[in-house]
């Protein structure tokens, strides 16, 4: 029961990163184990080692990840549980003859009357099965629920960068006031760095192996020394979407899942960086967040209205991440490149993605209640008409004037300007009457560049296709 489970991800927060159950549950584990035992019979069948199995895994059951536990009681080990569990549903199902067409086209005769059991788990490795169900998970899952919600935050972004494109904005330099942008152009920034994370993440090929215990395919060489079983590797992984490595030993090199979440990692790491703007913008007063009828801010001040889905965001950002470090910190070693504690930790893959899945949904719910109180952002703009002495100055050094920036700086430094005294201090200025007049025409709302150019060419390369 939610009420009663020990992490937030299956109780407070099931509904949200439910999606994720299908690829990294024990139920979804299993399932994936089992069907891919009955896969690599299948392609021994093809060239003739075995006949191919009757039985077919497409619907499995609780009944049935139930009965693999069972037999899990007694081995302590969770795969050859499966092969158990496989070999009590072939004895009801198997066929005792391969077809004529089949055994005539068979390179090797098969053996055992012509029996698929003994078949399974042919001169395999447990980590053959469990790495190839993992990579897939990671994969399917990726492509199923990760970048879909990634995609609705990007837009997300796009959209209100799209919006706010053209509205002036007071910019920060070590937290002071600084030169002017647009609200649009620094959620551009933004966007712009994560629809790279984007593209890495969407375009990661993942590896996996099926190369024996010791990754020399000592056991099946030893069979059948005239199979390629290199190229029976290969093709096999080739089949499943995955990337082959032949170069392991009992375990696959983790070095290509972890740039996978590496990349998620610094997604998460520049989300951090947004929640954090997005968080003082709504302090500042320069973000309104909508009243939703029946939400309560806070206990106590019922005038309260906070931005709890960036900071929900911030704090399932960091938790993500840690675990993130984490493998990247353990997965590289292992000793004698094979110990068991690797195991255990890859189990927690799916808790590392529900944490990001999560921080990523409350980030795009975020950031549809927020929108800008342009006449404050304004007001605080054309309060601080000192951000306009770096343009001043620049005209006046394209005017020769060598002191230009002490001019100013003995004006600005550490003082407000409003626009009358900004207006004073041009007319005391030795000029033509041209510079003159572009120093009268900047303001802060005009100073801008070119933010807003800028911005259309961030949206535009928005294209979230695969």
């Amino acid at each position: 029961m939610a009420l009663h489970a020990l992490s937030p991800l299956d109780g407070r927060y099931e509904k949200e990163t439910a999606p994720l159950r299908d690829f990294f549950s024990e139920f979804a584990y299993l399932r994936a184990r089992a069907r891919l035992e009955l896969d690599f019979v299948t392609a021994l069948s093809k060239i003739g080692i075995c006949p191919p199995p009757s039985l077919s895994l497409e619907t499995f059951t609780d009944e049935d990840a139930r009965k693999i536990q069972e037999y899990e009681k007694t081995t302590r080990h969770d795969v050859k549980a499966i092969e158990y569990f496989l070999r009590e549903r072939l004895s009801r199902t198997r066929r005792s003859l391969m077809p004529p067409d089949a055994l005539e086209n068979a390179s090797y005769a098969p053996t055992e009357e012509n029996d698929i059991i003994p078949y399974l788990h042919f001169g395999l490795t447990s980590e053959d099965v469990n790495n190839i169900a993992q990579a897939l998970a990671l994969r399917d899952s990726r492509d199923q629920v990760m970048l879909p919600a990634l995609d609705a935050l990007l837009a997300s972004l796009r959209d209100f960068a799209k919006r706010y494109r053209a509205l002036p904005m007071l910019a920060r330099t070590h937290g002071q006031p600084a030169v002017p942008t647009t609200l649009g152009k620094e959620i551009a920034v933004y966007l712009a760095r994560l629809l790279k994370c984007r593209g890495d993440i969407a375009g990661h090929k993942f590896e996996a192996k099926l190369t024996g215990a010791a990754g020399n395919f000592n056991a099946l060489h030893a069979a059948f020394p005239n199979v390629d079983w290199l190229a029976f590797s290969r093709d096999f992984i080739l089949s499943l979407g995955l990337e082959p490595n032949l170069v392991t030993t009992q375990i696959l090199p983790y070095d290509n899942w972890l740039r996978y979440f590496q990349s998620i990692q610094l997604t998460n790491s520049i989300l951090i960086g947004y929640t954090q703007d997005m968080w003082r913008y709504v302090s500042d007063g320069w973000l309104r967040q909508k009243v939703v009828e029946g939400e309560v801010g806070s206990s106590t001040m019922p005038q309260k209205v906070n931005p709890i889905d960036f900071e929900n965001a911030e704090g399932n950002l960091g938790i993500a991440n840690a675990l993130l470090t984490h493998y990247i910190q353990k997965l590289t070693v292992s000793r004698l490149q094979r110990d068991l504690s690797d195991s255990t930790v890859r189990r927690t893959f799916g808790v590392a993605l529900g944490h990001t899945l999560l921080a990523w949904n409350n980030l795009t719910r975020g950031m549809s209640r927020v929108e800008a109180d342009e006449e404050k952002i304004k007001a605080e703009l054309n309060a601080h008409w000192e951000v306009v002495s770096e343009g001043a100055q620049t005209l006046l050094r394209a005017a020769g004037r060598s002191d230009a920036y002490e001019s100013l700086k003995s004006q600005t430094r550490g003082r407000q300007m409003d626009s009358t005294s900004y207006r004073v201090w041009v007319e005391a200025l030795d000029v033509d009457e041209e510079t003159r007049r572009r120093l009268m025409s900047l303001s802060p709302e005009s100073y801008v560049g070119k933010a807003i150019q800028i911005t259309d060419e961030v949206i535009r390369s928005c294209d979230f296709s695969r």
